[in-house]
């Protein structure tokens, strides 16, 4: 009796059970405690500025579209400035490199579908450069997904392998908590890119919502009434509990720390090498260490050291510890090899530089790249899974009076005033055409300004500028995350000799070029040769000033507009402090001496745009 008696209650549970968790899918149960306010002219675009703003945002990168529009609407009320850029993929680039400079979040905001895959590339990158970024991306409403939306495609299979996290937003209570979190995994750990997608319909107010979902016809028939009806409540369960108070301040960023018996082992190691060596990589740059501690912990150990990516510039270019040059020469003879943030891939050879019986401790906050190549070519005494800034300054501490050998520093001093010289002496070979990059670089690096920014993007070109430019301060190099070989002196044997000897056939140009000048004012810089002036096989008609700029609308007072379609018509002096920087003005130059290094033409209006020159 009472196993019937319990089969029986079962039996009528299981239909309760199975409405309750009806009702809980529909957010019936939601929304007896949370009402919902058609009448409210507010959006998700609102929340979503005010999660960026707590977090510190000052910018946000975008292409506009319709999907994402209340997202750039509502950041620009609460003071972040909208950049709009030519191409989605620019827009995650510019986030990337603000997240690297600021040490804040980077945020790029791009519309569904394609303004989405346009950005995989450069996603990627941030991947690989260990950039916390977040990309919002807009996408169609939930309830239409799969159903020939517009711009509808699967969005999030694009990212699950670029991204730290990629979550979608079903509600708008959710917008809120969703973007606290993924912020927090971007800057967690080892950072990188974060993807949240917003669907059209938490972003826009309800009445817009509703009109678009439901339409305007009313229903017919049993069945529509309860189509209708499913609307109605999808549309009331998307906004219930919208508005009420949340918590929009940054969560907790975890940041993996090495333990203290990690740094007392490392300590004994360094306290019993004769020839010690630090090589700092990009990751020893992120936040929470300030560089300024970061550069007084290395002064202090007195180590010699290497600086590569966004490392480049910690140390200031007369410090007696840095080195540039005859990194493999120094690896084959150094008996300790701290890698702070450097990894062991192509620009250390996958670790066959390292000499017989050096102990070589790693640093790093990500495993897979902590023991890159490791048990291959290469074996780590001590491998710490922890941030490489920390770990430097508490080593630092934990070694007072530390000093490095005198003798095996100015063994290494003497060697690279001699590669020095040899550059100097390259450099002044003479070129029948085009220039000589070693000349170019150095004259360069002598007219940096301090406040320089240097973005670097190349091969051979890049990697002998590695060695040669020396950025003034840390994070002023921004490379594509993985730099190239020179970024650690030359990753292998005769890596940039195409860039010093000039043979013919290899730099010749072909004989329809002729010498020319690129510009009048060139010749005011005696050092830099005139660059060649391509001439046509067949007469055509001669490069004439650039006109007038056609008058085009002006750019909107909130959107910062960098296309063609829309210009403000200022000189680069007024585009800087607009912050509208052209492209060649990175380098900050007095605009006489751009100007005479034949970077930009003199037009009295500013930068020519090549849309609006003759051929």
């Amino acid at each position: 009796m009472d196993l019937i008696s319990i089969a029986c209650a079962v039996l009528l549970a299981l239909p309760v059970v199975a409405l309750m968790a009806l009702a809980h899918r529909l957010g019936l149960l939601y929304q007896l405690f949370h009402k919902v306010d058609p009448q409210s002219p507010r959006h998700g675009g609102e929340l979503v500025a005010e999660v960026l703003k707590a977090h510190g945002v000052r910018f946000i990168f975008t292409l506009a579209g319709g999907h994402i529009s209340p997202v750039l609407v509502a950041s620009e009320k609460v003071g972040i400035r909208v950049v709009d850029t030519r191409h989605e993929a620019t827009a995650v680039f510019a986030a990337d490199a603000v997240s690297r400079i600021s040490g804040r979040i980077g945020v790029a905001v791009v519309t569904a579908g394609p303004g989405v895959t346009n950005t995989v590339t450069a996603v990627k990158n941030a991947q690989m450069a260990e950039s916390p970024l977040l990309l919002i991306g807009g996408a169609a409403a939930s309830l239409q997904k799969g159903r020939g939306a517009l711009q509808d495609i699967d969005q999030l299979s694009l990212f699950r392998t670029l991204c730290k996290a990629t979550p979608s937003v079903r509600t708008v209570r959710d917008i809120v908590p969703t973007l606290r979190k993924a912020i927090a995994a971007a800057q967690s750990g080892t950072p990188g890119p974060v993807f949240v997608e917003l669907p059209i319909d938490v972003l826009y107010p309800f009445h817009v919502v509703q009109k678009e979902i439901t339409g305007t016809k009313s229903a017919r028939g049993l069945r529509g009434k309860v189509v209708q009806w499913y609307l109605q409540n999808y549309i009331r369960n998307l906004f219930a509990g919208a508005w009420a108070p949340q918590d929009v301040s940054p969560l907790p960023v975890k940041v993996p720390l090495a333990t203290e018996d990690e740094v007392q082992r490392c300590a004994e190691l360094l306290s019993r090498a004769t020839k010690p060596l630090v090589l700092v990589g990009s990751q020893a740059l992120l936040p929470p260490t300030p560089a300024e501690e970061l550069r007084a912990a290395l002064e202090a150990l007195g180590v010699p050291c290497y600086l590569g990516g966004a490392a480049r510039g910690l140390l200031p270019p007369n410090s007696p510890i840095l080195l540039r040059q005859s990194r493999r020469e120094a690896l084959r003879e150094a008996d300790l090899v701290l890698l702070a943030g450097a990894v062991c891939d192509f620009r250390l050879s996958y670790g066959r530089l390292f000499g017989r019986g050096a102990a070589i401790v790693a640093v790093n906050r990500d495993r897979a790249q902590l023991l890159r190549n490791s048990d291959v070519f290469w074996k780590a005494r001590l491998a710490v899974q922890g941030d490489a800034a920390s770990f430097v300054v508490r080593l630092a501490r934990s070694l007072p009076g530390y000093g490095c050998s005198g003798e095996w520093l100015q063994r290494l001093r003497e060697r690279e005033r001699s590669k020095e010289q040899e550059n100097r002496e390259k450099a002044a070979i003479p070129t029948e055409q085009h220039l000589n990059p070693l000349e170019l670089l150095q004259t360069l690096d002598e007219l940096l300004p301090a406040e320089s920014l240097l973005v670097a993007d190349g091969g051979d070109f890049v990697g002998t500028a590695a060695y040669i430019v020396r950025p003034r301060r840390p994070l002023a190099w921004l490379d594509p995350g993985e730099e190239p070989s020179g970024s650690w002196d030359r990753g292998r044997r005769g890596g940039s000799s195409k860039l010093i000897q000039f043979q013919r056939g290899h730099w010749d140009a072909p004989s329809r070029v002729q010498p020319g000048m690129l510009h009048p004012n060139r010749a005011a810089h005696p050092r830099v040769p005139p660059l060649p002036r391509l001439q046509a096989e067949h007469p055509m008609e001669p490069i004439t000033p650039c006109p007038s700029l056609r008058k085009v609308p002006p750019c909107p007072p909130h959107v910062e507009d960098t296309r063609a379609g829309c210009s403000t018509q200022v000189g680069p002096h007024q585009a800087e402090q607009r912050g509208r920087i052209p492209s060649l003005d990175l380098l900050r130059l007095p605009h006489p001496t751009r100007a005479s290094l034949g970077i930009i033409p003199t037009h009295a209006q500013g930068p020519c745009p090549r849309s609006h020159c003759s051929p």
